[in-house]
């Protein structure tokens, strides 16, 4: 079977061709607009926005699973979120029908939902708050469209909610990195529960779809269980690295206040900084929600969130 990652030379992505390139059963190919540094012998340089050219990449493909996202918080302009994520989708759809390709796994993300919602499941209406869960979601309404006329493709989308792992240096790591050095500063009360995802399983997902693709569309929150809480974490870093962890407090409105401030001086220093009046009302919202379904379709995880909460703290801090 041969699986064509477009966006593979990120972190999900190196991840994934890791795991897939040790099984006999699959060939794979990664086609990205930036190099692989982990994996260059089977990576081509290719780009969402050029359809020709991807469509060329594609030849003798069976499956696809599309990485290929925008999706930090500071992306300018904007226009770049649905140029790469929606445009994008429509064209990587156009070159799988050119090429006969009918299998496509898309990683959209829980950022659909919003903010601060009641456990959603897959059922639950889109309410994205900010422009990249804005894009996700008209690339799912693509996707939904195109399975109306097109009822003998199989079509899996996943939802995973914040991904950590060894060697990803996203906001949990951030995060991480705070609680480890002291560094740490809670804003609100720490109450808010937190689902993420370590990457171990949502790779393994991933290849499990691979394998068990139907007619049809389908969605799926991607999440580790059990939810923590932001204390929760800063508790379970703590033990795992056998330290104390100082805690700072700060008021909710005064941490966003501080983000504002950094708001500002972005627009005027022009430079993208690590703390924004996004990142701090992301940080403090509750992001729970219900993974039932992915749990229910015969996938079990390879790994505890325990058990990923502490190889990645190994991995990066030799515990």
């Amino acid at each position: 079977m041969k699986i064509a990652i477009i966006g593979g030379s990120g972190f999900v992505g190196t991840k994934l061709i890791d795991a897939l390139s040790v099984s006999p059963e699959f060939s794979v190919v990664n086609i990205d607009k930036e190099p692989s540094f982990s994996h260059p012998s089977i990576s081509i340089i290719g780009n969402v926005l050029d359809i020709n050219s991807l469509a060329d990449s594609l030849a003798n493909v069976d499956v696809v699973v599309l990485l290929a996202a925008e999706h930090r918080d500071d992306v300018s302009p904007t226009s770049l979120y649905y140029d790469v994520n929606v445009q994008g989708m429509q064209n990587t759809l156009e070159a799988m029908e050119k090429q006969g390709v009918k299998k496509i796994i898309f990683t959209s993300s829980v950022a659909i939902y919003g903010l601060d919602k009641d456990n959603p499941n897959e059922s639950f209406p889109a309410e994205p708050f900010n422009h990249y869960g804005k894009s996700k979601w008209e690339a799912e309404i693509l996707l939904q469209q195109w399975a109306q006329n097109h009822t003998d493709w199989s079509i899996d989308i996943v939802r995973p909610t914040v991904i950590f792992g060894e060697g990803n240096r996203g906001n949990v790591f951030n995060l991480l990195n705070q609680i480890a050095s002291g560094k740490f500063m809670l804003i609100g009360k720490g109450n808010n529960e937190k689902s993420m995802s370590y990457i171990g399983n949502i790779v393994a997902f991933i290849q499990f779809l691979i394998t068990k693709m139907n007619p049809g569309i389908q969605a799926y929150n991607y999440v580790d269980k059990p939810d923590f809480t932001t204390k929760d974490l800063v508790h379970h870093t703590g033990k795992i690295l056998e330290k104390r962890i100082p805690t700072t407090r700060i008021p909710y409105w005064l941490g966003m206040l501080g983000g504002y401030g950094f708001d500002l001086l972005a627009l005027l220093t022009r430079k993208k900084l690590s703390i924004s009046s996004v990142r701090v009302k992301k940080f403090c919202a509750v992001t729970q929600y219900d993974s039932t379904k992915a749990m229910s379709s015969g996938f079990q995880p390879p790994y505890s969130m325990q058990e990923g909460l502490r190889r990645t703290l190994a991995a990066e801090f030799g515990k």
